[in-house]
């Protein structure tokens, strides 16, 4: 039988029981209050018995909660771990690339200025070997048109000993 329903059973009892006059107290049926009595000491260990399972079950499914909740919240622990190293692998990748750019700027500045340097160098000898070289035109053409007014000047005679005499220098 149920406790709930013996408890019911108990308070009918006490509600049917006659009341001693001018006192609160009742007078009840000892045999059936006895009865109730044994039926609640047989039925409590039943019903506890079955609270007991109920409160193991309820720690078991807590448990499996519980167990559950760490598991998630381990995986998301994991999962944002890897987010984050995903993206610390990002950022050393993306340092990396500037570095490298940066670098290859520099080098690239770096080249460009010696060619530069060499061009500067190159056409500066070769300004000098243009300057020799008109040089030696305008040595070649002063000479010229020395020679040229000096035979204008002299006599036949005197540019063949002329020539004569450059000729064996």
């Amino acid at each position: 039988m149920d406790i709930l329903q013996l408890i019911d059973r108990l308070e009918e009892l006490f509600n049917n029981a006659k009341a001693v006059p001018f006192t609160h107290n009742v007078v009840v049926d000892e045999d059936r209050m006895l009865e109730l009595i044994d039926q609640m000491r047989i039925a409590i260990p039943e019903e506890v018995k079955k609270a007991q399972q109920v409160v193991a079950q309820r720690d078991r499914v807590m448990a499996q909660a519980q167990e559950e909740a760490n598991r998630t919240l381990q995986l998301a622990r994991d999962k944002a771990d890897q987010m984050a190293q995903k993206d610390m692998v990002t950022q050393e990748a993306q340092r990396r690339a500037e570095q490298i750019l940066s670098q290859a700027r520099a080098e690239a500045e770096a080249i460009r200025a010696d060619a530069d340097n060499y061009v500067l160098d190159t056409l500066m000898q070769l300004q000098e070997q243009i300057e020799k070289v008109s040089n030696q035109v305008n040595n070649g053409v002063r000479m010229m048109q020395e020679d040229q007014m000096r035979k204008a000047s002299m006599s036949p005679s005197a540019i063949s000993a002329n020539v004569t005499d450059k000729v064996e220098k």
